[in-house]
C-alpha cells in the first residue's frame, strides 16, 4: 500500500506543478463560456438577411400586410413585386433582391404546402426559417380576415394555449425541464474528462517506457500497483481541476447574485436558482462523482496498457487506442437515445455495461431516482463498474509488465490479449 501512495504522490505532484495545470484550470471556464456565448453571438451575426421579392398569383398577399410584418421584424425583407406574374419575366437579380417567393393561386382553407424559395445559390437553414416564419403569419392575418375575426379575438387565439405539464410523482424533485439539458452537459463533460485525461495516462506509461524510467520502477513495484497508483494520482488531478472549475463556477454564481442590478443578470441568477431548487442536486453531484471516478478508472488503464505497449511513434498508440475512443462515441450515441427515452431498452442497457455506463446513467440520473431509474439498476450498474475497474486494471498490468520491456515491433491486440493472460 507504501508503494501505490508513493507512485499516486509522484503522479499528482508532477502534473499540478506543471505550468500547462495552472493555465488550463484557468482557462478552461474562460474557453468554455465564449465557446457558449460566442457561437450563439456568431451564428447570429452569420445568418443572412434576405431582401426577398414575392410574386403572387393569388391576390391574398398585399404590399400593406407584408410591410406590417417587414416592421415588426426586420430580419428579412419581404416586398411584394407583382401580381398574376409569371416568374419568369422577372429578373429579381437585377432589381436587388436575393431570392424570390412564387405564390400560386390559393385556396385560404386549403393553403399550399409547395411554395418555393428560388435563388441562384443556396442559403441556409436559419436564413429560410425565418422566411418561412414571417410569410406564415402573414398567412396567418390573411385567414383571419378571411373568416371576419377582429383584433381582439385574435388576441384571444393567440394568447389562449393549453401546455401540459409533467411530474414525476415518485420523484418530485426530477424535472423534466432541466433533465435533458443537465443529463447532456454531465455526459458530455465526461466523455472530455475520459478522452483528455484517459490520453494522459497512456503519453504518460509511453514516456517512461521511451525515457526507461519503467524498467527501474517495474523491478521493485508489482505491475498492478504500478498501474493503479498511475490511474489514481492522475485521476486525482483532474478531480482537483474540476473542483477548480466548480469553485469558480459558484463564486461567478454568488458575485452576479450580490452585485446582480440589471435585469439581464437578475434574470440569469433566477434562471440558475430554478434549476438548483427543481433538480435533486446532491444526487446528481454524488452520482457523477462516482461515475466521473469510475469511467476514468476503467478507461484510463486500457489507455495505460496501449502506452505500455508501444514506442515513442504517437502514430502507434493512436492506431491501439482507436477501439477504445470508439467505444467511448458509441457511448454519446446511447446517451442521446437516452436523453429521448431514459426507461428505454437502450437506455437500460447503455446504463449497465461498463464501458458506456459512466456517460449514459449519468444522462438519466436527472429524470429521477428512484422513478426513473430504479435502485436495483442504480446500484447494479455501480457494481458492474467497480467490477469492470478492477478487471480493467488487473488486464492493463498485466499488459504492463510484457509491454513496458519490449521494443520494436508494434503489437497487435491479439498479442496484447495472450501477454494478458499468458501464466506467470
Amino acid at each position: 500500500m507504501h508503494k501505490i501512495f508513493l507512485i499516486i504522490k509522484r503522479e499528482y505532484l508532477t502534473r499540478v506543478r506543471k505550468k500547462t495545470f495552472i493555465i488550463t484550470t484557468l482557462l478552461f471556464p474562460l474557453l468554455y463560456i465564449g465557446l457558449v456565448f460566442g457561437t450563439g453571438f456568431l451564428a447570429d451575426k452569420t445568418r443572412a438577411n434576405l431582401n426577398v421579392a414575392v410574386i403572387d398569383s393569388s391576390g391574398f398577399f398585399t404590399k400593406e400586410l407584408l410591410d406590417k410584418q417587414n416592421t415588426l421584424d426586420n430580419s428579412s425583407t419581404l416586398t411584394l413585386v407583382k401580381n398574376n406574374s409569371s416568374e419568369k419575366e422577372f429578373n429579381y437579380d437585377s432589381a436587388g433582391f436575393d431570392a424570390y417567393l412564387v405564390i400560386p393561386a390559393l385556396d385560404w382553407q386549403i393553403g399550399n404546402s409547395n411554395i418555393e424559395l428560388r435563388a441562384k445559390k443556396s442559403y441556409g437553414p436559419g436564413s429560410t426559417a425565418l422566411i418561412d416564419a414571417k410569410l406564415n403569419r402573414v398567412w396567418d392575418e390573411i385567414k383571419n380576415d378571411s373568416l371576419k375575426i377582429d383584433s381582439t379575438k385574435q388576441q384571444i387565439l393567440l394568447s389562449s394555449r393549453l401546455g401540459i405539464h409533467f411530474t414525476n410523482i415518485t420523484d418530485p424533485k426530477a424535472n423534466a425541464k432541466f433533465a435533458n439539458s443537465i443529463g447532456l452537459a454531465c455526459g458530455f463533460l465526461i466523455y472530455f474528462i475520459i478522452l483528455i485525461y484517459g490520453s494522459q495516462v497512456m503519453m504518460g506509461v509511453m514516456e517512461e517506457k521511451t525515457n526507461r524510467i519503467a524498467e527501474i520502477i517495474v523491478s521493485s513495484v508489482k505491475p498492478f500497483q504500478m498501474m493503479l497508483g498511475k490511474i489514481i494520482g492522475i485521476a486525482l488531478v483532474a478531480l482537483t481541476q474540476f473542483l477548480l472549475w466548480i469553485a469558480f463556477v459558484f463564486i461567478i454564481y454568488n458575485i452576479t447574485k450580490v452585485s446582480g442590478n440589471g435585469n439581464s443578470v437578475n434574470s440569469l441568477v433566477g434562471g440558475v436558482q430554478q434549476i438548483f431548487t427543481s433538480i435533486n442536486l446532491p444526487m446528481i453531484l454524488f452520482c457523477f462523482g462516482f461515475y466521473f471516478l469510475a469511467g476514468f478508472f476503467f478507461y484510463s488503464s486500457i489507455y495505460g496498457a496501449v502506452g505500455s505497449a508501444v514506442n515513442e511513434d504517437v502514430r502507434e498508440a493512436q492506431s491501439l487506442s482507436f477501439p477504445i475512443t470508439m467505444l467511448i462515441i458509441i457511448s454519446i450515441v446511447m446517451m442521446s437515445a437516452a436523453v429521448n427515452d431514459p426507461t428505454g431498452p437502450i437506455a437500460f442497457w447503455g446504463s449497465i455495461i461498463p464501458f458506456s455506463s459512466p456517460i449514459v446513467m449519468m444522462a438519466r440520473i436527472p429524470y429521477g431516482v428512484p422513478g426513473t431509474v430504479p435502485w436495483w439498476q442504480l446500484g447494479l450498474s455501480m457494481a458492474l463498474l467497480i467490477g469492470g475497474f478492477i478487471f480493467t486494471t488487473w488486464f492493463a498490468g498485466k499488459i504492463y509488465r510484457t509491454g513496458i520491456l519490449m521494443y520494436g515491433k508494434k503489437p497487435s491486440w491479439k498479442e496484447l490479449i495472450k501477454w494478458a493472460f499468458r501464466k506467470s
